[in-house]
């Protein structure tokens, strides 16, 4: 399985672990599983902390590549394909953040691991 994470997994994972589902952090704790984080997320990471909406430790640019190494994750580049193909998607989502991420998931064939009900609504692989 390649797993995908949401934003606030990423940063539930590393910080408020017990906000996770059992199955989320089951799935996660797994060897044999990748997990994999977008540059979206590293977009709305350094967005949200440049507007005070997000307290870190260190600067975006600092920790979310030093937790991905230590956590073993791999990034997910966002190309044009990716974005493109978010005019495709049906207008059930406005986060302008959680878009880019059901289109890569939908076209890398990743499961995303999100709290967030509103992917159901969407042809997208979910784990919680």
């Amino acid at each position: 399985m390649r797993l995908l994470l949401d934003t606030c997994t990423f940063l539930w994972m590393l910080a408020e672990p017990e906000k996770l589902s059992p199955r989320a952090s089951a799935a996660l704790s797994q060897s044999r599983i990748e997990v994999y984080l977008s540059a979206v997320s590293s977009f709305e990471i350094a967005v949200k902390a440049g507007l005070g909406k997000l307290s870190l430790p260190e600067t975006p640019a600092a920790f979310v590549p030093r937790h991905m190494l230590r956590n073993s994750i791999l990034p997910v580049v966002l190309d044009h394909a990716h974005a493109l193909h978010v005019h495709s998607l049906p207008p059930h989502h406005s986060d302008p953040f959680d878009r880019p991420l059901i289109a890569q998931a939908q076209l890398e064939g990743l499961t995303l691991v999100t709290p967030d009900a509103a992917f159901a609504d969407y042809d997208v692989a979910a784990l919680w």
